[in-house]
């Protein structure tokens, strides 16, 4: 019998999570609650704990202790795959973009590999984002600039279908005009509504301008959340300058 999930939901709800990395504990009860159609920042200085949380939340890191439930169902038990097709849509740093793979190649793997061909109006999408894929589709991946890369990343994590796009430090190393693109992007998606994003970003005024909510993590555990709104020079001086 399939499990019922709340129409109302959260679309991610993490509860009281605990991660340890070779006996060092990292996260200390995290709790976290984003709201459909939104955008919510997870923030924090350096070594805090937040690419931990987002390994945590995808599977890709084992918790100790703690729940992950996306719309209502738990996801806390599945293997990333799992995770991945239930609706989780991760671009990691890095972007992990294979570089002797073409552009093309680069932005079907993820359907690919689910034996899924993405509708039209799924690809007219990406290339409505960032027109750039479209042009360079048969030059190899390697050959593209960082932004490009990323733009690559974020277009393929959405042929998946993500309930939840989940973006770790998508402007790190990423020239200026890309970065724009890569906001009006996110604008973009949080319009359409089908979505809600998790942002981690280290550039202030990038997550002011886009989201809707923040928690901002120190030493494993959550020292304020709420609207972004709310984040007071208070709080961006105790916890975010350095």
């Amino acid at each position: 019998m399939s499990a019922v999930v709340a129409t109302d939901a959260p679309t991610l709800s993490v509860g009281s999570l605990h991660v340890s990395i070779g006996g060092s504990q990292i996260l200390r009860g995290v709790d976290l609650e984003i709201r459909p159609k939104t955008v919510f920042c997870l923030m924090g200085r350096n070594g805090v704990g937040k690419t931990t949380t987002l390994k945590a939340i995808t599977g890709l890191m084992t918790a100790n202790k703690g729940t992950v439930s996306l719309e209502g169902e738990t996801i806390s038990h599945l293997s990333p795959e799992k995770r991945a097709l239930m609706g989780l849509g991760f671009v990691p740093q890095g972007r992990e973009i294979f570089p002797q793979l073409t552009v093309e190649e680069n932005l079907y793997i993820g359907t690919t590999a689910r034996g899924r061909k993405p509708k039209k109006e799924e690809v007219d999408r990406v290339f409505t984002l960032f027109p750039i894929i479209k042009e360079f589709l048969p030059r190899k991946g390697g050959m593209l600039s960082g932004g490009q890369q990323q733009q690559l990343a974020i277009g393929r994590a959405l042929l998946t279908r993500p309930k939840l796009l989940i973006l770790d430090e998508p402007t790190e190393g990423i020239q200026p005009n890309i970065i724009d693109q890569i906001g009006e992007a996110i604008k973009m998606l949080r319009e359409e509504g089908e979505m809600a994003i998790l942002l981690v970003e280290q550039y202030l005024d990038f997550c002011k301008e886009l989201g809707d909510d923040f928690c901002i993590l120190e030493r494993g555990r959550v020292a304020a959340n709420g609207p972004m709104t709310g984040l007071s020079e208070e709080l961006i001086k105790e916890f975010l300058t350095v």
